[in-house]
């Protein structure tokens, strides 16, 4: 874990590495980086690489997984994206979100508020726009759960 504490450029982590506020670039090799906050890129793209980011992050994520508690400002494009809110764009093989999303892409997509999903399986509770897919499920979408698209629906 190289440096330890605030990063203002790059930080380093091999195995586990656990820092405070990171401004600039991180980067997990063969590891498990745990953050306070992000604003830059984190770059995980190995198979046993993975991010978390327990505060705010803002900028771009790309790898194979990260997990983000706060509040996500940017892209993140990973093999898996487990987010809380997110205002920008999740791109991967599987969106889990317990909060708010503005734009989800990928196989599976799954939020508690979607603006927009666009995967073979679409799953949110309320969904402010539109979800393209083979399943799309919405509780407030015009049917409940419907083929190749759903919208929401605000009498329900």
């Amino acid at each position: 874990n190289a440096p330890a504490g605030d990063v203002k450029g790059v930080h380093l982590s091999a195995i586990y590495g656990k820092t405070g506020n990171v401004t600039g670039w991180e980067w997990p090799l063969l590891a498990f980086s745990d953050t306070a906050s992000m604003k830059g890129v984190s770059f995980s793209p190995f198979l046993l690489s993975a991010s978390r980011v327990r505060g705010e992050m803002m900028g771009v994520t790309l790898g194979v997984f990260t997990l983000q508690e706060g509040q996500s400002t940017g892209v993140n494009l990973n093999a898996v994206n487990i987010t809380n809110n997110v205002n920008g764009l999740n791109w991967s093989f599987a969106n889990i979100s317990s909060g708010y999303t503005v734009a989800d892409v990928g196989f599976l997509n799954i939020s508690k508020k979607s603006n927009f999903q666009l995967s073979a399986v679409n799953i949110t509770e309320e969904l402010n726009g539109l979800q393209i897919g083979l399943l799309n499920c919405a509780k407030n979408g015009f049917l409940p759960c419907f083929v190749f698209f759903n919208f929401g629906s605000a009498g329900n």
